[in-house]
């Protein structure tokens, strides 16, 4: 598959974009495990233009984890098109346009998915961007505002005439939100519709290796897009790398390897953010998520306190004492 001027592997795998999840510390160890692109988490369009020095931080990129994508989300095409220029000066491979966040407090507000319901506008936006920017300029979506609004086939169409350079689709509509199943199917229609010519990323679900393979084989996307199945898992790239590669499923990680996994990511998250505790805090989410201490009996009071640890030293031991009956 090629996206504008990148040439990826066949059948690549990218990490979705994730807020409080996909910061540098994490994209770079999901890099390690076979992740062929990876995504910033969304950044405010207005709070990047005030210069608001937290969003300001995650515009942050290493030439480690390219090729990388800085995704924008926001509601008026003058101030997208302006934060796309400023976040062209921090040197991504890829600008990407967010019209997918189903919170409320984005799609609530006109943005993210929101703009399902204000089409005329999104695709504005889209090309004001695509104006701003020499850099190629991606967008991320759903398949519409709700079961009775599945507007993704003919919305594919008019943002591919924006000018766009490749289109990710979540296979759920915002009232959906996060719920049920991710419904590949309009995602599939949208890839074998004749009239698309730039890449199709299918999101929503995938989950497994074999899951993995079927979206490619069943739905013929160019690639796919894993989000909450890496949370606590970075891992999961290089097992559906290996399962796509091979047609057999990778040698399973030890439970030790597993473990020293998740402590690498606390020490850099610690290392990303200069303070222990917010380290710490910030890489609780991954902890929580993990599998890697499903179906361990009697282990409620351990994952308490696990979570609820403020020092690096105390919660490496908690980890390091873990063990598999």
């Amino acid at each position: 598959m090629t996206l504008s001027h990148i040439a990826f592997p066949d059948r690549p795998v990218f990490l979705a974009p994730m807020e409080d999840v996909t910061d540098p510390a994490f994209r770079l160890l999901c890099k390690g495990y076979g992740a062929d692109m990876v995504y910033t988490e969304f950044i405010s369009a207005d709070a990047l233009i005030r210069s608001v020095k937290r969003t300001e931080q995650k515009l942050h990129i290493s030439d480690a984890e390219r090729p990388v994508a800085i995704q924008l989300y926001g509601r008026e095409p003058d101030a997208m098109a302006e934060a796309a220029r400023i976040a062209e000066e921090a040197r991504p491979d890829i600008i990407d346009l967010n019209f997918g966040c189903p919170v409320k407090k984005v799609a609530g507000k006109g943005a993210g998915a929101g703009l399902l319901r204000d089409v005329p506008k999104m695709l504005d936006i889209t090309r004001a961007v695509v104006r701003a920017v020499k850099l190629p300029v991606t967008v991320k979506t759903r398949l519409g505002w709700d079961e009775d609004h599945k507007i993704i086939v003919e919305l594919a169409e008019r943002l591919q005439d924006c000018g766009i350079a490749a289109l990710a689709i979540h296979g759920r509509t915002r009232a959906q939100m996060y719920t049920g199943e991710a419904d590949w199917t309009l995602i599939g229609q949208v890839k074998n519709n004749p009239c698309m010519t730039i890449p199709i990323i299918g999101n929503g679900d995938v989950s497994t290796p074999e899951r993995a393979r079927e979206c490619f084989d069943r739905y013929g996307v160019d690639a796919i897009m894993v989000g909450r199945a890496a949370i606590g898992r970075p891992w999961v790239f290089a097992e559906m790398k290996h399962f796509l590669l091979h047609g057999t499923p990778m040698s399973p990680l030890t439970f030790d390897e597993q473990k020293a996994i998740l402590k690498r990511q606390v020490a850099n998250s610690i290392a990303w953010l200069g303070d222990e505790r917010r380290g710490i805090l910030h890489a609780r989410r991954h902890l929580a998520a993990t599998p890697v201490f499903k179906g361990i009996p009697h282990f409620r009071d351990t994952r308490i306190a696990m979570l609820r640890t403020e020092s690096a030293e105390e919660l490496f031991r908690i980890i390091d004492g873990i063990e598999r009956v």
